[in-house]
């Protein structure tokens, strides 16, 4: 219940197994119901808990022959082979679920393709449920990449009439595409950055729906992610070395010099050290960051990595731990308190993405007054404003940012933000990002108030039409 934006919100996920192996407190229900699956039928266990630190119910749907298993959606790399049918079995659960604990509901918000099938069923299958009849439907889309592409036979496990498979609705290409159904299905669309909303709908971003989504425009929202002051706050993170405000950055001098001895690197408070924490991927633009990274060590600066990815990636920094043991701290594992530690004891941030829908590492830098170096695409470009002569009066210059997607170009930027480093612009930079606020209440009354406008038109509105959608 958040009383400040006047919402009742519930919760619905699966009971994987990672959730029961990390000891939450979670309840039985008693309400034990049966799912359809294709010709099939499997039984749900309805479970119940509450989100850390507050009154907001969690419910779990149980069904361990599909959750209990050691990944979510892949086992040492390969998806299941079941997906599909592991994500109708919890979309047609979730409603199912919704209609005992809720007498009405006003909006289902679904996100990404393992809930996409939801507003088809709200549209067809459920229309005229008591609970459910007048709700509307939305979509987020986190990474359009990943789509939930089926076999054609695989449309039998939905439950849903042969006739939705068409190529306006949820064929794409001869296969079952569940993210394109809840597209052309859901009530309204929202994707996590305005940037990234509007890149969607280009041929560059698409990943092939860019027309699908191009027909739902006036439906479609761009809302960047929040972070967790609780969590990412260099004043009370218990992570960091030392805390550190705004006001009183001595502590961050201290958290560099630890992070320096740390990954055994000269204790210089002098020479700029430049922070990494990501997955080690072409899209996180580390195939830019390898081209330049023999060039960069020439300069007069430090860098620490941290990170997990494709094992070239892994080669190539492994030769840059050897070959520079003075300049590069590489860490090639994942460690949040090392994670912390790096977003408090860095200088600056690398972020140079092919294609970012929001990203949340700028955020948390900007945060830690560590100030940022990114590519200016989806929620960078929304986040981070570039600092040059043109901007440096500006309040919102709060980084160094980007175009074009070369080495040159991320190199250039690199440099320019060495320059800049220890003069009066780089505190006031600083600081500048420190005070800003990327928080969750930024972004909920951004969701109220698409949630109102999605409900003003979800009565008058017919199921969306798709042209020309391939």
């Amino acid at each position: 219940l958040h009383d400040d934006l006047d919402c009742q919100v519930a919760v619905i996920m699966p009971y994987y197994r990672m959730v029961r192996e990390k000891g939450f407190d979670v309840a039985a229900t008693g309400d034990v119901f049966d799912v359809p699956v294709g010709h099939i039928t499997k039984q749900a266990t309805l479970l119940k808990s509450h989100l850390p630190d507050s009154e907001t119910p969690i419910y779990f749907i149980q069904q361990d022959s599909y959750f209990d298993r050691e990944g979510l959606y892949t086992n040492d790399g390969a998806d299941f082979k079941d997906n599909c049918e592991r994500f109708v079995f919890f979309s047609r659960a979730v409603l199912e679920a919704a209609r005992r604990i809720f007498d009405t509901v006003d909006i289902v918000h679904c996100n990404d393709w393992q809930t996409a099938l939801i507003p088809a069923y709200m549209r067809t299958l459920y229309a005229d449920d008591p609970a459910l009849k007048g709700a509307a439907s939305v979509l987020s889309i986190h990474n359009l990449a990943y789509q939930g592409m089926f076999w054609h036979w695989d449309m039998r496990l939905t439950g849903l009439d042969w006739s939705l498979f068409n190529w306006q609705q949820m064929e794409y290409f001869g296969k079952l595409n569940v993210l394109k159904s809840g597209i052309v299905f859901a009530d309204s669309i929202s994707t996590v950055s305005k940037r990234y909303a509007q890149e969607i709908q280009t041929p560059e971003y698409g990943v092939g729906l860019e027309r699908v989504i191009q027909t739902r425009t006036d439906d479609l929202y761009g809302i960047i992610n929040g972070i967790d002051y609780a969590v990412w706050n260099p004043e009370i993170d218990d992570h960091i070395p030392a805390k550190f405000t705004a006001d009183d950055l001595e502590g961050k001098a201290v958290c560099k010099r630890e992070l320096q001895k740390q990954n055994n690197l000269p204790q210089r408070p002098g020479v700029p050290l430049i922070g990494a924490i990501s997955r080690l991927d072409k899209q996180k633009g580390f195939d830019l960051l390898a081209d330049i990274v023999d060039d960069l060590m020439q300069d007069d600066i430090q860098f620490v990595l941290l990170g997990t990815g494709a094992p070239k990636y892994h080669k190539i920094f492994e030769h840059v731990a050897a070959a520079y043991p003075e300049k590069a701290g590489i860490n090639l594992t994942f460690n949040n308190a090392l994670a912390h530690q790096i977003e408090a004891g860095a200088d600056m941030f690398l972020m140079p993405s092919r294609y970012e829908p929001c990203g949340l590492n700028q955020m948390y830098s900007l945060k830690y007054g560590t100030v940022l170096v990114v590519r200016a695409t989806g929620g960078l470009a929304d986040t981070i404003t570039d600092f040059n002569k043109e901007t440096k009066q500006d309040e919102t210059a709060n980084g160094f940012a980007f175009d074009e997607y070369t080495p040159r170009a991320l190199l250039d930027t690199i440099r320019r933000a060495v320059k800049t480093f220890g003069t009066a612009d780089w505190h006031t930079l600083m600081k500048r990002g420190m005070r800003q606020d990327w928080s969750w209440t930024r972004s909920a009354g951004e969701y109220v108030e698409m949630y109102r406008q999605t409900l003003a038109r979800a009565e008058k509105q017919q199921p969306a039409e798709v042209h020309n959608a391939r």
